[in-house]
């Protein structure tokens, strides 16, 4: 599976409401450590089936960005059960990124 698209509208759908726990990578696509972290991200995704991964493009969905005070990008939110649990800014490894989860 790769990682899903999230916007404003399937935000509470598939973040809020999901019963996995869920990786949310914010980016931009003129974010040099965001194309770093990208290909991780997606490949968390296909290889681990007990997460929900999603991307949000900070241009796209400024709203969802502040909604969580993101200043420096990429950053990697983890959120379980509708609540932030954990978070990261800046590109890391894999090994790192599933440490957060």
């Amino acid at each position: 599976m790769s990682a899903l698209h999230i916007t404003n509208q399937n935000f509470k759908q598939e973040v809020l409401e999901s019963s996995k726990p869920v990786l949310l990578d914010f980016w931009a696509s003129w974010c040099g450590p965001c194309r770093r972290v990208g290909p991780v991200v997606e490949e968390i995704a296909a290889e681990h089936p007990e997460l929900k991964v999603g991307k949000i493009n900070v241009d796209e969905e400024r709203e969802l960005a502040s909604a969580f005070g993101v200043m420096s990008i990429p950053t990697l939110v983890v959120v379980k059960n509708g609540k932030e649990v954990n978070r990261a800014v800046g590109a890391m490894p894999k090994a790192q990124i599933l440490a957060l989860v």
